[in-house]
C-alpha cells in the first residue's frame, strides 16, 4: 500500500505573491520613502513610517484591489505546478485580515496558478485550524499552534527570525518538502 500524498498548506503574500515589493512601491510613490534592502531586513513597514502613513496603507489594503496586482514570487509557478503532481496542495491565506481582498486574491490565483483547484483555496484567519502535514508561510505566528511542520519562507520582515527549516527560494522549498516527504 502506498503512503498518502503529503498535504501542503501554502500561504500567498510573501510566499507566492510579492506583496512586499508592491507595498514598498506604494510607500515610495505615496510618501517618498526609498528604503534599501538592508533597511527593510527584520522590520515591518509599521516600524518605518508614521502612524498616519501606516493607517493610510491599511486603508488601501482594506479596499482589496491591491491584491489583484501583485507579482508572482520567482519560481513559485513552476514549484507549485511540480508540487501539485506529487502532493495535495492548498493555498491558505489569512484573507480575513482584509476581507475585501478575497475576490481579488481568488482572481489572482485563478490567473497565475490554474493548477490549484478552486476547492483547494482556503481563506481563513487563524491557520491553526488547518489540517496539513506541512505549511509554507512567511509568518512564524501561523506555526505556533499548527500541528504539522512549518517551513518559514524568507521575506524581508522575517530575516531576524530563527526557524528551521527555512526556505530562501522556491527551489529550497521543493528540496525541504521532498526531504519531509521522504521521512514519512
Amino acid at each position: 500500500m502506498s503512503k498518502p500524498r503529503l498535504r501542503l498548506a501554502i500561504d500567498m503574500d510573501e510566499v507566492i505573491a510579492d506583496a512586499c515589493s508592491a507595498q514598498r512601491t506604494w510607500f515610495r510613490e505615496t510618501f517618498g520613502y526609498d528604503w534599501s534592502d538592508t533597511e527593510l531586513q527584520g522590520r515591518h513597514f509599521r516600524d518605518l513610517v508614521t502612524p498616519d502613513e501606516f493607517a493610510a496603507m491599511e486603508t488601501m489594503l482594506h479596499q482589496g484591489d491591491f491584491f489583484a496586482t501583485l507579482s508572482v514570487m520567482p519560481g513559485a509557478q513552476e514549484a507549485i505546478s511540480a508540487l501539485c503532481e506529487t502532493c495535495e496542495v492548498f493555498i491558505t491565506t489569512a484573507a480575513m485580515e482584509y476581507p475585501a481582498s478575497c475576490a481579488p486574491k481568488f482572481a489572482w490565483l485563478r490567473e497565475h496558478f490554474p493548477c490549484i483547484s478552486p476547492l483547494n483555496i482556503v481563506f481563513c484567519g487563524d491557520k491553526s485550524i488547518l489540517a496539513a502535514d506541512v505549511m509554507i508561510d512567511d509568518n512564524l505566528r501561523h506555526f505556533r499552534r499548527f500541528q504539522g511542520q512549518g517551513i518559514l519562507f524568507t521575506a524581508p520582515h522575517n530575516m531576524s527570525d530563527i526557524w528551521n527549516p527555512r526556505a530562501g527560494t522556491w527551489q529550497d522549498a521543493l528540496t525541504i518538502v521532498d526531504e519531509i516527504d521522504g521521512k514519512r
